[in-house]
């Protein structure tokens, strides 16, 4: 594998000459490619525009914010939802002005969004090292833009790169940027996990984020929707298996292949596709307490790589990865927004050591160019079991499983060369990487 990374570090070298490498690092060179990607966006959007109508899931949630506007009757607070009760805001916003502006709205906050992305990793041009991690994320957001302008994760992708960019510098605006996230899609929360578990900060990341929490739990008791405050977690639990979820790839195999009694099926209540065969319900019960003790024994890793002092922003951007990634991986729900979830990570990860992190950068953006051939162009012929498409989804969850793969044996290793480290070598590192930052 390492030679086909240093294929691509040699394709790399020859494409940016040094003096292509300075034109990129130019604050205007940056602003027109945002500018140039996000025209490109609106272009493809503008007939959806001009007639008023939504793409992708963004029926749906006008459908929610008309129901609250005009019928008072708000998800999350007088009805049990899908989401975190934070979602609400941004699908509110984009209504405000009424449904038929609703695409113009959401696509303006997502662009605004992403240039403050852009902005926090390059400090607004000021940081020449975050320029590398700034055109990442715009060339990962191009791959996975049809699911990236039309959900949530367009959202929230941007806000984690925010907090985990301003973390070191300002703690509590960080932690204030991740909770928020937090609360509009639940993903977030294996970042927090791993912030509050290895940065020196910690105190204050627990403090801010749960006054921050407190402060939506006390405003969804006012408004009389406590019993709903945690139904995001509870709605999620009897699902079926995903078409796209990595668990469910042998069983869309068999679908595909005549197996009798495996069936490709729609369920109508959430709009989504499932598989049913033998075994399914089995392994859908099974997928959470996987999901979770996953996610405890990275954690426990984790722990044992930050008792052993390990460069602590290198470990906060692994530990990252590998819960986030696990979050996807032993998930029995699987849409390809879910991608949008590791590209923050990797994006900064990047931008700080490119030796360190080609192989996830490189295998990110090949499972987001794979997402999108997935869905939307090959997903009805995936559906009516065409073996190309098939294979596509293979080829990318085994992507997904290497990326997972990848993170937990660098923890590992990160793990074994602390323990070689003088602690006192390590602290005095920690401390001017915080200084430095």
């Amino acid at each position: 594998m390492s030679t086909i990374f240093d294929r691509v570090d040699a394709r790399l070298a020859r494409t940016l000459t040094p003096s292509r490498r300075l034109t990129l690092q130019r604050p205007r060179t940056l602003a027109l490619g945002f500018l140039g990607l996000h025209t490109i966006f609106l272009i493809a959007l503008l007939p959806t525009i001009l007639t008023g109508r939504v793409l992708g899931d963004l029926p749906l949630y006008r459908t929610w914010a008309e129901l609250g506007l005009n019928n008072g009757v708000w998800q999350g607070i007088d009805t049990a939802w899908v989401y975190p009760i934070g979602a609400m805001l941004p699908i509110a916003f984009a209504s405000i002005a009424g449904p038929l502006v609703y695409q113009l709205l959401w696509f303006l906050m997502t662009t605004a969004l992403n240039a403050v992305a852009v902005g926090a990793l390059t400090d607004w041009g000021r940081r020449r090292s975050g320029f590398k991690s700034a055109w990442y994320w715009m060339l990962a957001s191009f791959l996975l833009s049809p699911v990236g302008l039309l959900r949530l994760e367009g959202i929230t992708a941007p806000l984690v790169i925010v907090g985990l960019v301003l973390l070191a510098r300002r703690p509590v605006v960080a932690t204030a940027f991740l909770t928020l996230a937090t609360w509009i899609k639940v993903w977030p929360a294996a970042v927090m996990l791993a912030v509050i578990t290895v940065s020196p900060r910690r105190r204050t990341v627990l403090l801010t984020g749960a006054a921050l929490s407190a402060g939506v739990a006390a405003s969804v008791w006012l408004l009389g929707g406590l019993q709903f405050l945690t139904g995001f977690i509870t709605e999620q639990t009897d699902r079926a298996l995903q078409l796209e979820a990595p668990i469910t790839t042998p069983w869309v195999w068999l679908a595909t292949l005549g197996h009798h009694g495996t069936v490709i099926y729609e369920n109508f209540a959430i709009a989504t596709r499932e598989v049913s065969g033998p075994g399914t319900d089995l392994v859908a019960s099974l997928m959470t307490p996987a999901m979770f003790g996953a996610i405890a024994a990275i954690f426990v890793l984790i722990l044992i790589t930050q008792h052993r002092r390990a460069d602590a922003n290198q470990l906060l951007l692994l530990g990252a990865l590998a819960l986030v990634s696990a979050f996807i991986a032993f998930n029995k729900v699987g849409s390809p927004q879910y991608m949008l979830w590791l590209v923050p990570v990797v994006a900064v990860g990047a931008g700080r050591s490119w030796a360190e992190w080609r192989v996830p950068a490189v295998l990110m953006l090949a499972i987001s160019g794979l997402t999108t051939l997935i869905f939307p162009i090959f997903y009805l012929p995936l559906i009516d079991g065409d073996l190309f498409s098939l294979l596509l989804l293979t080829a990318r969850n085994a992507l997904l499983a290497a990326l997972m793969g990848w993170s937990i044996v660098a923890l590992a290793k990160l793990a074994v060369s602390a323990g070689r480290t003088p602690r006192a070598m390590v602290d005095a590192h920690n401390t001017l990487n915080v200084q430095a930052d």
